[in-house]
């Protein structure tokens, strides 16, 4: 890959047949397929760093994942990368003990019991999951069974399950950690679409959402696949302005730099889209999806727990700043545990005092002795965790992010088709959408000759 960290460059940029704005999985995906078949692509990063959401970095005396993390077999296009690039996968433990709070007080006792407790909630929950996406992977195919269910929350769904309040408790924070955000935003259509995509098995979801991680970690996946591409990256290049029309899409970052190409895909989560003004303006339905964001505004933390030595899981109250703890990695006299809670804005992550006390409540007298994480909510060219649709998104918007504006197409987790909010799924959009501008190079090409013939 080449890469470009000029700040101001004395020159105009030469154009180039694709701009990609982004270096997560979607763009460098897309990148890689497009200049294999010979388009030149420059790639538009605002960070200083590929990985996008995902972001493999030292913190607590060893290597930890503080964005996107867990891979599955169930999701084929990272596990086709994998196996393209020769990496593996490593486990996370399997836990030794369970905490959960019940009744007003901490309750201990077998991971395999706890699970067991969640079993028939979620399969009622989503017992529609297969009916209502038979094909997950195109997820509007029943348009009228998508449509009479994407106006109710998970929340709306879980109540209407009439479960004993214990029951009740652990389902709605079990979906909250899905969420990684409030259950009440959150689109009940997003939550079958994510169990339809392991065949209708909750438990198989679960597995895929926290099991297994790259070997060597994001960062060895993503820089395969960027080693695998000729594109041009400039990293520190923030996009403010896109214009777009019939014969071009010229892009302006804010150092003033204007980039000319005959295509653009965008990676740009849903959020930091609310960052580039546009024109002309897309549709309004996709507008107003922008506006209103995703539902995962949630925390992401990493800390060491003194005290405790053996792996475990605990579940919290869906409304605690914390709400769902994974001891990872044993660490001498303690482990270093990954914590989620459903507001960014509810606690500070690197305050060790207060994750401490929200443990506290599950494992008391534990002790957290460091902290490490990122806030992905004030991050600007974030605004969000994983992408976790709000109720209509489904519908009503991610059609026209599908279809794209143009020459401006979208790709990323915001944007799958199939595992919306993982790896895959940006994965798999960067392929559609290179694919799609191939497509019609090809096709011009054809015109072309046509023509002079």
């Amino acid at each position: 890959m080449s890469l470009n960290t000029q700040a101001r460059p004395t020159s105009r940029p030469a154009e180039v047949d694709v701009l990609i704005l982004g270096a997560g999985f979607a763009g460098l995906t897309a990148a890689r397929e497009l200049t294999q078949r010979g388009l030149s692509v420059r790639i538009l990063e605002a960070r200083d760093r590929i990985g996008g959401r995902t972001w493999y970095a030292d913190g607590l005396g060893r290597r930890l994942e503080l964005g996107g993390t867990w891979v599955h077999w169930t999701q084929p296009y990272v596990w086709a990368e994998l196996a393209r690039y020769g990496i593996g996968t490593v486990p996370s433990p399997a836990p030794a003990v369970a905490h959960w709070w019940e009744d007003g007080g901490p309750r201990s006792g077998d991971p395999l019991e706890l699970l067991a407790r969640l079993d028939e909630p979620n399969r009622r929950l989503t017992a529609e999951a297969r009916t209502v996406f038979p094909e997950p992977f195109h997820p509007l195919t029943q348009a009228a069974l998508v449509e009479a269910t994407d106006h109710e929350t998970v929340a709306d769904r879980i109540a209407a399950l009439d479960l004993p309040p214990g029951d009740r408790a652990l389902l709605e924070t079990f979906w909250t950690l899905n969420v990684n955000g409030s259950i009440d935003a959150a689109a009940y259509t997003q939550a079958l679409r994510w169990v339809a995509l392991t065949n209708g098995d909750w438990a198989i979801n679960f597995e895929a959402c926290a099991s297994y991680k790259v070997d060597g970690g994001t960062a060895r996946l993503a820089r395969a696949i960027a080693d695998d591409t000729d594109a041009e990256l400039w990293f520190g290049a923030a996009v403010e302005f896109l214009v777009h029309d019939d014969d071009a899409v010229r892009v302006t970052t804010a150092d003033g730099t204007t980039h000319v190409a005959r295509h653009a895909i965008s990676t740009l989560p849903l959020a930091a889209l609310t960052r580039v003004r546009m024109t002309p303006e897309l549709p309004q339905a996709m507008r107003d999806a922008v506006h209103e964001g995703q539902a995962g505004l949630g925390a992401k933390v990493w800390f060491r727990l003194e005290g405790v030595t053996e792996p475990f899981v605990a579940f919290g109250e869906k409304d605690w700043p914390l709400n769902f703890f994974q001891g990872e990695y044993p660490d001498g006299d303690g482990i270093i545990v990954i914590g989620f809670g459903p507001d960014a804005s509810a606690i500070d992550p690197t305050d060790a005092a207060a994750i401490e006390r929200v443990i506290g409540r599950l494992i008391p007298g534990a002790r957290v002795t460091a902290v490490r994480a990122h806030d992905w909510v004030s991050d600007p060219f974030a605004g969000e965790t994983w992408p976790m649709h709000r109720p209509g998104y489904l519908t009503h918007a991610l059609p026209g992010f599908h279809a794209g504006a143009g020459r401006l197409r979208f790709a990323g987790s915001d944007y799958a088709h199939g595992w919306g909010g993982f790896i895959d799924g940006a994965i798999e959009s960067g392929l559609v959408e290179a694919r799609r501008i191939l497509t019609e190079h090809a096709d011009a090409g054809v015109r072309l000759l046509a023509v002079s013939a």
